[in-house]
């Protein structure tokens, strides 16, 4: 199958790369509004009705008419000169946000793509006054607009709606601040908006420079990113589509970590086949250039496939999460995965083909076999000293799997500090007010059958959770239109995205709740607060059964590829060990260097994944030409220094561009410790776990290493010295 696909690329490349073309810039022009169908900002939603929380949200949704599309948005109006507003001030607030309430707020344009490519996120938003501080310095309003808050159109009418409310105001002597989720999302989105640009721009200039580096020619700097974008677009439109098929709604931030993970796989494949199409041009100067293509990515698609469906194995194990976030999240990477291992597998080959010896122009490299650097250095110094280099390398990883000690998780959804106006209403709101009063935590009753509820009724409950230490204000009930239900908002005197917070809404409120809830009714507590207290029990679930279950299919590949019990085995262990060194470095640096409350509680989870599941694309790598160089005369330790010595600057440049891929995270707010986490896991991964480890091991262990079956050195196979050995058949590989 592999050999086929790969065959009939090189056969007839500009077939192959003209429906690529095709494909990927009709799907990249769909995408963006195919994605944002199917995309949601709302934790609570991805969690199932079993949990208290979620519970609550769709009680919210049900019977009190709450959107599970809208995100709202606190807007803060004082006067001018700091004085107290007074009842004139009060009438004059109530009258512009009755105009803003009767104001549609379109969307601006900005981009030049067609109209019908770009959905209209033109509203009228819901203003409602929602509470005066006590000492009358400022009044807040209730703003409600509809669509995902990470949707650039629903960005855009946020800052229409921001822009013509504050010159209202002002015009009324009045000044505004404005807070919230989208508020903050916005405001931190606008202060990243410069490097994250020049963040994009350096990555593209590294991932050339390291191509120029490596190959000296232009073409193979430039076609690995246009490949690749032509491959991810396409994967980004089937992302979206199966997603609407299935009906399943993917986390807003998903989409950006696909494009990183294609981004850096795609390249890594490319950089595999250019330096093996190169390695064949050099040893066989003779052989036409498509058949070459041909044998290279026949024989390299099958560790490409390998190591793609790993990827793909691990995280298609995150459809037996509990965690929607997660469900959702992993089938649609190994989609996107899948799409890009097609890509790899027929556009790839296609382009090798195509250009030819024209792909390493204006180099001359071609020409003569390159004298022995760094690459050689390196495998003769693992193979002469296996044991030292194995031991300094466990010693190294171990000392950052030490940092794992105290590890926390934190539930928060980032924290910009001051740095932002959003954070600025924020702390000036909480000076006067529970911190909690624009994002309050809700308890929901409702009544048994067809029982109603009075507020009577409810008086114990209210006055049970007045007691409640840490809850600062409770509001009237307000009743349903049936007066089946009924709603009863606190505010915590916690920061609603504090574990103070969601510890209180997991414990006493719910206790209280437990113990004040009157007979013929159900209560449940939702929020921010308690929303996030659920989903850390539901991860701390969903971790226990997703590594297992991943680790098993990743070993079962390994076996089905290498064929041998003891390598697989090898392989998972450095991979564990690589994992456990990245996640202690990301707790050193960022909890106990840097003072952060935890890791982020979808670190650890994402991280296995990436580094054991990327950082197993170079084991493979490694181990597949070793066991290839092991099939030829020679002792095993020549055979390892061969292998490392033709595999290192593909893996080397491979590992540094994908972990620039992941460092570009890092403009993007709230993910710096992702970015930090991957991009060391895959550095650990590639140059020390693939480079070093693994072959110090295969030089120690020798041709045992394919155990229980050893592959033997092939008789009369004398071929010269960097002349890759020929694919072997089953019946050519002798064992015992």
């Amino acid at each position: 199958m592999i050999r086929a696909l790969t065959g009939y690329s090189t056969r007839n490349p500009w077939k192959v790369i003209a429906f690529w073309a095709v494909l990927g810039i009709v799907l990249s022009a769909l995408t963006p509004t195919l994605m944002g169908r199917v995309t949601q900002n709302q934790a609570g939603d991805f969690l199932p009705r079993s949990y208290d929380s979620a519970a609550a949200l769709h009680i919210a949704e049900e019977r009190f008419g709450a959107d599970p599309d809208a995100t709202t948005v606190t807007v803060l109006v004082a006067r001018d000169d700091g004085e107290p507003l007074t009842a004139a001030d009060r009438k004059r607030i109530a009258a512009e946000a009755a105009k803003l309430a009767n104001r549609r707020v379109t969307m601006p344009r900005e981009d030049d793509r067609p109209k019908f490519l770009v959905p209209d996120r033109s509203q009228t938003p819901r203003v409602a006054p929602a509470m005066t501080a006590p000492d009358r310095s400022f009044e807040l309003l209730s703003v409600q607009l509809i669509g995902n808050p990470t949707d650039p159109g629903v960005q855009g009418v946020y800052r229409t709606f921001r822009d013509s409310a504050r010159t209202q105001f002002s015009e009324a002597g009045m000044r505004t601040g404005f807070t919230g989720g989208l508020a903050d999302l916005v405001d931190t989105t606008d202060s990243h908006e410069t490097a994250a640009k020049v963040g994009s721009a350096l990555l593209m200039g590294l991932i050339m420079l390291l191509n120029v580096l490596a190959f000296r020619s232009v073409l193979a700097a430039l076609l690995p990113l246009l490949a690749v974008v032509m491959i991810g677009g396409a994967a980004g439109g089937a992302v979206a589509g199966a997603a609407l098929l299935t009906g399943r709604k993917l986390d807003a931030g998903t989409p950006d970590l696909i494009t990183v993970v294609l981004l850096g796989i795609g390249i890594d494949y490319l950089l595999f086949l250019l330096f093996r199409f190169r390695e064949q041009l050099r040893a066989r100067p003779g052989q036409s250039a498509r058949e070459a293509a041909e044998q290279v990515s026949g024989r390299v698609g099958t560790a490409i496939t390998s190591a793609a469906l790993t990827i793909v194995a691990a995280f298609a194990t995150l459809g037996v999460a509990t965690f929607g976030q997660f469900r959702s999240m992993g089938p649609a990477i190994a989609v996107a995965v899948l799409v890009m291992l097609i890509g790899s597998l027929t556009l790839l080959p296609a382009l090798l083909a195509a250009a030819g010896r024209k792909m390493f122009w204006p180099s001359r490299t071609l020409d003569h076999e390159p004298r022995e650097g760094r690459a050689a250095r390196l495998g003769a110094l693992v193979t002469r000293r296996p044991l030292t280099m194995l031991l300094g390398s466990v010693a190294v990883l171990a000392a950052l799997a030490a940092g794992l000690i105290g590890i926390r998780m934190d539930y928060g959804r980032g924290d910009s500090g001051d740095r932002t106006p959003s954070a600025a209403t924020t702390a000036e709101i909480s000076r006067a007010l529970p911190a909690g009063v624009s994002d309050p935590t809700s308890v929901f009753v409702t009544a048994k059958g067809d029982g109603t509820l009075t507020t009577a009724r409810l008086d114990g409950l209210s006055r049970g959770l007045k007691q409640v230490k840490g809850v600062g204000q409770v509001a009237p009930t307000v009743l349903s239109k049936d007066r089946g239900a009924a709603r009863i908002d606190l505010y915590p005197t916690a920061d609603p995205q504090s574990q103070e917070a969601r510890d209180l809404a997991s414990g006493p409120i719910r206790w209280a709740v437990a113990r004040h809830t009157p007979a013929g009714a159900t209560a449940h507590v939702g929020g921010t607060a308690a929303i996030f207290a659920d989903i850390s029990t539901a991860v701390d679930h969903d971790l226990r059964i997703v590594f297992p279950v991943a680790a098993g299919l990743i070993a079962l590949i390994l076996l089905l590829l290498l064929r041998s019990l003891l390598a697989p085995m090898i392989l998972m262990l450095s991979v564990g060990l690589g994992f456990a060194a990245t996640l202690g470095a990301a707790t050193l640096l960022f909890q106990h260097g840097l003072g952060e409350p935890g890791i982020n509680y979808t670190l650890p989870l994402v991280l296995f994944l990436f580094v054991v599941a990327l950082g197993t694309d170079y084991n493979i790598l490694i181990a597949d030409r070793i066991r290839e160089e092991m099939r030829r005369p020679g002792p095993a330790r020549t055979a390892v220094a061969r292998a490392v010595r033709h595999t290192a600057p593909a893996i080397g440049t491979a590992g540094l561009v994908l972990a620039a891929s992941f460092a570009s995270l890092a403009t993007v707010p709230g993910n710096e410790q992702m970015a930090f986490a991957t991009t060391l896991g895959i550095l650990l991964s590639a140059l020390v776990l693939s480079l070093v480890l693994v072959p110090a091991l295969a030089a120690l262990l020798g041709r045992s290493l394919w155990w229980p079956l050893r592959a033997r050195p092939v008789e009369g196979g004398h071929a010269q010295r960097g002349t890759p050995a020929p694919a072997l058949g089953p019946d050519q590989v002798k064992t015992y």
